[in-house]
């Protein structure tokens, strides 16, 4: 068979024209990527804020498909059932324990400041730097060792003379400064809250809606497989938040009956701090450890080894017994590959990147694990 003599011309430049496209393609998906790694980078908060809500709706949707599987009734009844249970449970938990706690947190607070200062008299009087401690208050201490500067004031008072206009509008002026700082504080906490609650809620009043949307965003051939994967993080997500609050639960009472038999002051908040803590993995219970130790020396030495080895005991049951029997079937990641991610996010993000680093690293594992398995099998082949 002959071909035309201009075939081979034509031959090399198709292949040509698909090298271009080729690299077109490529620097547009690099150019795409770059910049979505800068927006997250810019706007990691809100990202992490509006991820946090879809963690909660997740939750709720749990909570709500569990209880289907025992009461048929509609999913927004069933989504009320399960707020109306949560809502009374806190409200409960704030009005008969809140003066406990509200008692139990300044004592704490007490506490922990006596034993920094007396851990860091300990570290001075063995020849240790403890420069470390100051925290920002090297500008009132400068302030003292110059007492030159405060002379005018002992004179204007000795006048009896009232303060000056200038003096008055600079301490009016720093009083609305600070009440306005602590106002804008507070608002930007009240309103992180509902922000989560309120995705929380939309999120699981329509999960429909939503994972529909996810597809729809998706090119029609690969519709299939991405309905895979968020199945897949949907199902590793709510097991895993199910066994989580069940260790959370289950670290908070242990702690607080523990220190309680100790006779540890401020025990209950203790073990509420103990419990939220646990919904870090490894750096939680560090923090919470170190929290229990310095608030149990001023017991003594006794009760401190003693509330040393309660820790130990309850970091060994959480890490041994009930995070493997729990999340088993959830999450499979390594501690170390854990750690190293916490250590990365958290230093990038913050107490944000630290707090969900474990949900991200799952997701990114459900991905990682599905592309692996959908390179053999019979659907990959066919495609």
């Amino acid at each position: 068979m002959t071909f035309p003599a201009d075939e081979r011309p034509r031959s090399r430049a198709d292949l040509a024209r698909d090298q271009a496209w080729a690299i077109s393609v490529g620097g547009i998906g690099i150019v795409l990527f770059t910049a979505m790694l800068l927006f997250s980078w810019y706007f990691a908060p809100t990202l992490l804020l509006i991820f946090t809500g879809m963690l909660l709706g997740v939750g709720l949707n749990a909570l709500t498909g569990a209880l289907g599987r025992r009461v048929p009734l509609p999913h927004p009844v069933r989504l009320a059932i399960v707020c109306t249970a949560l809502a009374l449970m806190l409200a409960g938990v704030g009005y008969l324990g809140g003066a406990t706690i509200a008692e139990q947190a300044s004592l704490l607070s007490k506490t922990i400041k006596s034993q920094i200062t007396n851990v860091r008299g300990f570290l001075e009087n063995h020849g240790i730097d403890t420069s470390f401690f100051d925290l920002g208050n090297a500008a009132p201490e400068s302030s003292i060792d110059t007492p030159a500067a405060p002379t005018p004031a002992p004179a204007a008072s000795s006048r009896g003379a009232l303060p000056s206009a200038g003096a008055l509008a600079s301490s009016g002026g720093a009083i609305v400064s600070q009440t306005f700082k602590l106002l804008l504080g507070t608002i930007h906490g009240v309103g992180n809250i509902f922000i989560v609650l309120f995705l929380g809620l939309a999120f699981a009043a329509q999960p429909g809606v939503y994972h529909d949307g996810l597809l729809f965003l998706a090119p029609a051939r690969h519709r299939t497989r991405v309905r895979l994967i968020i199945d897949r993080i949907s199902e590793t997500l709510e097991r895993w938040l199910i066994a989580q609050i069940t260790v959370m639960l289950a670290v908070g009472a242990v702690t607080w009956i523990g220190l309680a038999v100790i006779g540890i002051p401020g025990a209950f908040i203790l073990g509420i701090q103990a419990g939220l803590l646990a919904f870090i993995p490894t750096v939680g219970a560090i923090i919470a450890g170190v929290i229990v130790v310095l608030a149990s020396l001023a017991s003594g030495w006794i009760a401190a080894l003693s509330a040393f080895l309660l820790f130990m005991g309850v970091h060994a049951m959480e890490s041994y017994v009930l995070t493997p029997i729990l999340q088993r079937q959830a999450l499979d990641i390594p501690p170390a590959t854990l750690f190293a991610f916490q250590i990365l996010l958290g230093v990038v993000f913050g107490i944000w990147g630290l707090a969900l680093a474990l949900p991200l690293v799952a997701i990114a594992k459900v991905i990682i694990d599905h592309f692996k398995t959908y390179e053999a099998s019979p659907l990959a082949e066919a495609a």
